[in-house]
């Protein structure tokens, strides 16, 4: 009974997460556009995407029917940002007057925080 709760708990706060995340792409668009390794044209659309598509994500995991989609695609969408994890670490970890971590950190975000978010979602398949 108690894993239920914490089951239930991780999701809530995994829907929360995504809606948040995608919300922020709107919110505060200048945190994602450094971020966005410059191979990548046309940043704007990418935040944009970006955010509506985690918004969805977000909302889709709450319909049953969605569910298991919403997660494999929420799967996708984390492996598709990994260059930008790797441009990050490739720049120093740091942007000029934006986010600026120790390099350290930003490795952790790609082997360590990224994958605890591929299985966040991957628990929550249904």
């Amino acid at each position: 009974m108690a894993f239920d709760v914490v089951r239930k708990i991780s999701f809530y706060l995994l829907v929360g997460f995504y809606l948040f995340a995608g919300i922020n792409h709107f919110l505060d668009p200048d945190f994602y556009y450094p971020l966005i390794p410059p191979y990548f044209k046309f940043p704007v659309f990418i935040n944009i995407t970006s955010g509506i598509i985690e918004v969805i994500l977000g909302l889709a995991l709450l319909l049953p029917r969605f569910r298991t989609y919403a997660v494999y695609a929420i799967i996708i969408m984390l492996i598709a940002f990994i260059p930008s994890h790797i441009y990050f670490i490739q720049i120093g970890s740091c942007i000029t007057d934006g986010l600026c971590v120790s390099e350290w950190i930003g490795w952790g975000r790609l082997l360590v925080i990224h994958p605890l978010l591929i299985y966040w979602a991957w628990i929550h398949k249904s």
